[in-house]
């Protein structure tokens, strides 16, 4: 369906289901449309309440004008949420950069975040400030990518920072899928993006050290190539919680 939330039209998938004390929230990666977790959702519909949509600029979601760091989409999508009349806590799910925004809205917010499923997300300190990119990636970024989805890449850099200056959330269930294809050395092609030091290495590393993390042979759009393992970290971390929570 699509809304008016806030001045703006929002493409979104609303399910909500009474029977179940669980609402699992999802997030598209960059360049992403809520199509790609269709056989996720349709394997979980039936015992979860469900939210998935499109961000301002994506599908048929209205653009706009305000800020595309992660901070600001955290406050618009938890907007959109209290419209749709869905209530926390929720079960998070987010891939790829939208796992970067599903990370700190469970900084954030931990008191309404009762589990966290990251699908091969991008972690906090990864992507270098924009005007660090090669000048060639600059070109082209600005060449092939619509303007939201150049904004929300200049502010990747920022969401970093949001993520970082906050608590830990080790508290909380988190599943991390990981793509890594067998046979392959490197994780896709960078574009001189990436910061690959020893010092990030070890940061990435270190991060959410409770979490399960899940390897699977796949390419980076895990949902769409392997619904299955993701829908199975979802009901992991739908058997850990309580009803009434």
């Amino acid at each position: 369906s699509i809304d008016t939330i806030a001045g703006r039209q929002i493409e979104s998938l609303t399910i909500k289901n009474p029977d179940a004390h669980v609402s699992i929230v999802f997030e598209n990666g960059l360049r992403a449309t809520v199509s790609g977790w269709d056989k996720v959702i349709e394997s979980l519909a039936p015992d979860a309440s469900i939210f998935a949509y499109n961000r301002p600029g994506y599908g048929n979601s209205q653009e706009t004008g305000t800020a595309r760091d992660g901070g600001t989409i955290v406050e618009e999508l938890r907007q959109t949420l209290k419209q749709k009349g869905l209530a926390p806590p929720y079960i998070l799910v987010g891939h790829s950069l939208g796992g970067l925004y599903m990370q700190l809205f469970a900084k954030r917010y931990p008191q309404e975040v009762s589990g966290l499923v990251l699908v091969d997300p991008l972690l906090p300190g990864v992507v270098k400030k924009s005007d660090e990119f090669p000048f060639w990636t600059r070109g082209a970024k600005q060449l092939f990518f619509s303007g939201t989805v150049n904004k929300e890449i200049d502010a990747i850099h920022q969401t970093s920072e949001q993520v970082l200056s906050l608590d830990p959330i080790d508290d909380k269930p988190i599943v991390i899928l990981i793509n890594k294809p067998k046979g392959a050395t490197a994780v896709g092609v960078d574009f001189g993006a990436f910061n690959k030091d020893q010092k990030t290495r070890a940061s990435v590393n270190g991060m959410y050290p409770k979490a399960k993390r899940i390897i699977l042979d796949s390419d980076h759009q895990v949902q769409r190539q392997n619904p299955a393992e993701v829908v199975g970290a979802i009901r992991d971390i739908i058997a850990r919680q309580t009803p009434g929570i």
